[in-house]
């Protein structure tokens, strides 16, 4: 089950970024944690009985043949209907179980939500905390309602396999005796005596054996929902002999690119050509939903294009192995994300082998160096789940400084400074202009105060390039970008 549980998660960790902004994290754990172990448990249990009751059977069942193959018929003339009777009562466990690990799912993925920090202050401050608690009741009172449901299951049918197995001795007495009258072939006592005695310890295995085999059957299902993660397909795959780059320029090319997500509706991005130069800046601004983020998350291969091609260094970003990827492109998000571990380990992520001089000297890169040093643990400090013992400004800036440890000659900036308030954007600012030097740098903006000295400024709008040039150009043309200034400065007031 351990390897098992591996290829599971390491399936997971290969899927797109798709599969995951439409699957709950909580349904994710329940997979991997209760249904792998139900699984286990269900092989911990029946692995032993199994054979120990399969071996008493068929050396019973080879006795009893022995002594009278006519009594032994007898005996075994229901065993089809038992077996059919125990395959319809697991069929229907099957059903059941699939039912109730779903709503396992459902339920840990509430957890994962609402005692999560964030769920907890939304829901005090919302007033909303015995309306979550009436929800998560509902979802376990179904729950139990399942699991009873699941146990008791086929009991009466399984009940009538064990009362007619136990009246057999009496059938067999009845079979003998009957023969005995009817002048056919004799049969001793003590024959009989031994064949009931045999009987009577077949019972118990064959009961057990029926049963478990119910049980396998319901923990079929089981194995069909992690089976369904292990036969997802894999969207992002590495070429079978892919290009490794040793040293990388940085030159960034989208080339007709197109996408679109599975297929369905329109395309998010349609005939996008840019060239960002070696060391060059691109800020890609437009509204909400123009296909900003998913442009900057087609250069590490968070997505793959529908047509076109992105290329890093002249190679197709699809035909260069993992590894230069990962060391080629950096991305600093608007959500940052920080594991509930010290300050340095967060840190170290991106390189577990940093000295505590490297970590310093990033950390003062990024403006954060001096608040690290105040926390009474300094850099063991440990951040909280998702870092919220710190603001936002300073997560973003935990997170540049673990990019800049991480030492890309590309960055993706996605948002990184947009749900910050003025002060904290000019602070975080500043630590970007730090680790942008001398980098490729592709800007996602909302906020157009951070773009003005990009090389070059698209304007996407509907997933299309509808203007492009300096910052001064496009002022002066009037168009989109201007009217996109003019409402910006227009909300600066309320910052």
């Amino acid at each position: 089950m351990h390897d098992l549980r591996t290829a599971v998660y390491g399936r997971l960790q290969r899927m797109s970024l798709a599969f995951f902004t439409r699957t709950r994290t909580g349904e994710v754990q329940s997979r991997i944690a209760n249904d792998i172990g139900g699984m286990q448990a269900t092989v911990t249990s029946t692995a032993t009985s199994l054979v120990s009751n399969l071996t008493s059977v068929v050396a019973t069942v080879v006795a009893m043949l022995a002594l009278d193959w006519r009594l032994t018929v007898v005996s075994l003339v229901l065993l089809p209907v038992f077996v059919w009777i125990s395959r319809r009562v697991g069929n229907e466990r099957k059903r059941i179980t699939t039912q109730r690990q779903k709503q396992m799912a459902a339920m840990a993925a509430t957890v994962t939500e609402s005692l999560s920090v964030s769920g907890i202050l939304l829901g005090r401050t919302m007033g909303r905390s015995d309306s979550l608690t009436g929800a998560f009741s509902d979802e376990s009172e179904h729950l139990v309602d399942l699991e009873v449901r699941s146990n008791m299951a086929g009991r009466w049918r399984m009940a009538v396999i064990t009362i007619v197995m136990a009246a057999m001795p009496a059938i067999i007495y009845w079979t003998a005796g009957v023969t005995l009258r009817a002048g056919g072939p004799e049969v001793s006592i003590g024959t009989i005596v031994a064949f009931v005695s045999l009987q009577q310890g077949l019972f118990r295995p064959a009961v057990s054996l029926l049963s478990t085999g119910v049980q396998i059957q319901a923990s079929l299902a089981l194995f069909q929902r992690i089976f369904e993660y292990l036969d997802l397909p894999v969207d992002i795959t590495e070429r079978a002999d892919p290009v490794r780059l040793d040293r990388i320029k940085g030159e960034v090319r989208f080339e007709d690119v197109t996408f679109g997500y599975d297929g369905k509706g329109g395309p998010v991005l349609d005939g996008i050509g840019i060239t960002v130069p070696p060391g060059g800046s691109l800020a890609v601004v437009g509204p909400t939903g123009a296909g900003k983020s998913t442009l900057g998350h087609l250069v590490p291969r968070l997505y793959d294009v529908t047509d076109g091609r992105v290329t890093l260094d002249g190679v197709d970003v699809r035909d260069l192995d993992f590894d230069t990827l990962a060391r080629a492109v950096g991305v600093v998000s608007q959500e940052t994300y920080l594991f509930h571990a010290s300050v340095a380990d967060n840190l170290r992520f991106a390189k577990p082998d940093a000295t505590d001089e490297e970590l310093h000297a990033a950390a003062r890169a990024a403006q954060i160096h001096d608040h690290i040093a105040a926390l009474p643990d300094g850099y063991d400090t440990v951040v909280g789940e998702r870092g919220h013992r710190f603001s936002g400004g300073e997560k973003q800036r935990l997170a540049i400084a673990r990019t800049i440890l991480r030492d890309p000659p590309v960055l993706v900036l996605d948002e990184a400074t947009s749900a910050l308030d003025t002060r904290t954007e000019a602070a975080v600012q500043q630590a970007i202009d730090a680790l942008s030097a001398d980098r490729t740098t592709i800007t996602i903006a909302h906020r157009l105060s951070t773009v003005r000295g990009a090389d070059q400024i698209v304007v996407l709008d509907s997933g299309r390039a509808v203007e492009r040039g300096t910052h001064d150009e496009l002022l002066e043309r009037g168009g989109r970008y201007a009217a996109l200034v003019r409402r910006d400065a227009q909300l600066e007031p309320t910052k």
